[in-house]
């Protein structure tokens, strides 16, 4: 399946989330299945159940000191996602956002105080922030609209709660920093272990290349007069430093694309002046 234009059909994916989210690629791989059958199988789970994000892992391990406390790990956990957050984070805000750090150390907390190896703690906050209260209900939004069937069997309980129960080894091998390790001898027992690379090639959309072609003109467009920061939760002063920035900086492009996708959202359900089959058309 090719795209040309990710955010054309945004505003219908985000009118369906009810989320301001704007890599809703999802949506895109749902419609095209439901166009070829009512029903889906997919791997969900497999990353977070069997430990597939070795490029977080590792850096995540070579950040870990002995004397760590808590809030230490829950900082180093952070700092393996920084496409999701910029240096000066909080100046995105508006006065009606007061954004705090806190905040997030405490969300986050639960998941690190406890008595599990540091790379259990990372499996735990996997399992429950990115795909528990995030991807599930998420993409079953875009199944119950389509009205498709999706089928995830790493995902039945008799699997979530074998999976949770592996040791360390079973899913992560740190000296060749390969995942899945389970999985992979399953394969390899009926020899088709040649049909997956080693390293995990990522479920994404190329960000950078899709900013330079629509996603600057489409930001410039939507957020210089945008409504989220007329009304006070955006600082239009932030958009206006970087926004015509040569080369910027992915984890910036990745915060302006989800500004964006707030702005339709908030076009969408606030202020309404947007229509959800409204197409983002450079």
């Amino acid at each position: 399946m090719l795209i040309d234009n990710f955010f054309k059909e945004l505003p219908k994916a985000i009118s369906i989330a009810k989320l301001p989210y704007w890599d809703l690629h999802w949506y895109n791989i749902a419609e095209k299945a439901k166009s070829l059958a009512n029903v889906f199988l997919s791997g969900d789970g497999g990353d977070e159940l069997f430990g597939g994000y070795t490029f977080r892992y590792k850096k995540f391990l070579s950040l870990e000191k002995q004397h760590f406390t808590i809030l230490d790990r829950v900082k180093s956990y952070l700092a393996c996602h920084e496409r999701d957050w910029v240096p000066d984070q909080e100046k995105i805000f508006g006065k009606k956002i007061i954004f705090s750090w806190n905040k997030i150390y405490l969300l986050l907390t639960p998941y690190f105080d406890n008595k599990l190896h540091p790379l259990s703690q990372v499996f735990l906050a996997d399992y429950n922030g990115k795909l528990l209260y995030n991807m599930i209900p998420l993409y079953d939004k875009f199944h119950k609209y389509l009205q498709i069937t999706h089928v995830a069997p790493l995902l039945s309980d008799k699997l979530i709660k074998y999976a949770t129960h592996l040791p360390i080894e079973a899913k992560y091998d740190n000296k060749n920093n390969l995942g899945k390790i389970i999985l992979r001898k399953i394969l390899e027992k009926y020899g088709i272990d040649k049909l997956v690379t080693e390293r995990k090639q990522g479920f994404s959309v190329d960000t950078v290349n899709l900013w330079k072609r629509y996603g600057q003109k489409l930001c410039k467009y939507y957020l210089n007069n945008a409504s989220i920061t007329k009304d006070g939760w955006i600082n239009g002063d932030w958009i206006k430093k970087y926004i015509d920035t040569v080369d910027l900086d992915v984890r910036y492009i990745n915060k302006f694309l989800g500004l964006l996708a707030f702005e339709i959202w908030y076009r969408l359900f606030v202020t309404k002046e947007m229509r959800e089959d409204e197409k983002l058309l450079v």
